[in-house]
Formats: structure tokens, C-alpha cells, sequence
């Protein structure tokens, strides 16, 4: 969307969509599977995991810090990551919204 359209929505529905369009690419999702299975932040493994070229994997990286569901670090010359608690607990409060609302309208949809 074109900062003319964006601008419509509430910021609560443009961050909402940007958060919704990081997690609809299956790479990413699959990056954060990844992640969620380790104790530690992940620094570089992915390349040795996922069937992706390290210039890809730095992309669907970008995106997800910048959707802030992912946060980085440096350590020495890695960038290492891990998931952004909060901002998970977060989305799960949208969901659970979304979920109560349509249990509420019982009437029947289509």
C-alpha cells in the first residue's frame, strides 16, 4: 500500500498489516520455527537449515526486525537473533480479539 492509502487506517491497523504481512511469507515463518526451537539467539545457522541463500535469509530477516517480531544483535562480526517476547504476546492479544468477536456474533456468516 502507497503512503496515500495507508494513511485511511488507524496507526493500530497499519501496524497490525505490517506485523500480518511479515508472517505471510512461509520463509519467515519458518524462521521463526527455527528460532523458537533454540535456547540460545541464532547467529548464521540458518543458512545450514533453511533452503535459502544467505543474501535471502538476510531479506526475510530484515523484514521481520523491522516488523519488530524478531530483535538482533552484534556479537563480534554476527548479527544474532532472537524472538521479541512482546511483541508475540501482543499478537496473540490481536488474535484472541478477533477470535471473541466472531464467538460473540453468533448469528450464522454466509
Amino acid at each position: 500500500m502507497g503512503l496515500t492509502k495507508t494513511a485511511q487506517f488507524t496507526d493500530l491497523q497499519n501496524k497490525k498489516a505490517i506485523i500480518f504481512k511479515a508472517l505471510g511469507h512461509p520463509a519467515r515463518v519458518a524462521i521463526i520455527e527455527y528460532i523458537i526451537t533454540q535456547k540460545t539467539c541464532i547467529c548464521n545457522d540458518l543458512v545450514d537449515t533453511l533452503p535459502l541463500s544467505q543474501a535471502t535469509i538476510s531479506q526475510h530477516l530484515k523484514e521481520l526486525k523491522a516488523a519488530k517480531i524478531i530483535k538482533g544483535t552484534i556479537e563480534g562480526n554476527s548479527l544474532c537473533y532472537c524472538l521479541n517476547p512482546e511483541l508475540l504476546i501482543e499478537i496473540k492479544l490481536i488474535i484472541e480479539q478477533y477470535i471473541d468477536r466472531v464467538e460473540e456474533n453468533e448469528s450464522p456468516c454466509c
